[in-house]
């Protein structure tokens, strides 16, 4: 059985294919009869690779000739152009009536600019300075929102209810806040000793303390 024989709904399969992923995509059909010198009868984006029917068939496809037509299907490999260009490449082995080869389907699509663009993506997205405490630090809507991200923050950095919370454990919560500028924002100390049951007094004693 010929490769011919399938041939008219070959070139639709490859056609279709194609024209699904774009002029990027080159896909192509080899006899394995034709020999590895003249093996390409229908491709469709040959400017992919700058190969036209009759043309030279692939490293794969070379190596699927000479091994006896062995059955072996070559999935997602990296292959180059001559000018450089690198391409994510299929080989799929289309068998005759016997289970022999007798056919190749190669796919073999241009993924330069992906990469490219891939690495520029990592290099805009990569971050240089990581948090200690692993989390991402939120952007506010409003002042109000900020502060009380920040009580939020020096809450759980203490880790007790504030019931049960000694001065000591108010003192870092509000050595926190004020290391995190929250004392900046307007009637900030107001809010800050209400959440923390302290007076304005006792707010700026932990603030003017030496002890950590």
């Amino acid at each position: 059985m010929s490769v011919y024989d399938d041939f008219d709904f070959l070139k639709r399969l490859i056609k279709g294919i194609a024209e699904q992923f774009g002029p990027n995509c080159e896909v192509t059909i080899h006899d394995l009869k034709a020999g590895y010198e003249h093996s390409i009868i229908a491709i469709e984006n040959g400017h992919v690779t700058g190969r036209k029917v009759g043309d030279v068939a692939s490293r794969i496809a070379m190596e699927t000739i000479h091994s006896n037509l062995e059955h072996k299907d070559h999935y997602s490999y990296s292959t180059r152009t001559s000018d450089g260009r690198i391409l994510k490449s299929t080989t799929i082995c289309i068998p005759d009536e016997n289970g022999e080869v007798k056919a190749l389907l190669c796919i073999n699509y241009d993924i330069t600019q992906l990469i490219i663009s891939n690495n520029i993506m990592q290099d805009f997205v990569s971050i240089k300075e990581e948090k200690t405490d692993g989390d991402d630090v939120a952007i506010p809507t409003d002042v109000n929102q900020l502060l009380e991200d920040l009580i939020k923050e020096s809450y759980e950095l203490v880790g007790k209810p504030v019931a049960v919370m000694t001065k000591d454990d108010k003192m870092k919560a509000i050595k926190y806040l004020e290391s995190k500028g929250a004392l900046l924002i307007k009637k900030s100390g107001d809010k800050i000793s209400k959440f923390y049951d302290i007076s304005k007094y006792s707010l700026y004693s932990y603030l003017n303390s030496d002890e950590e």
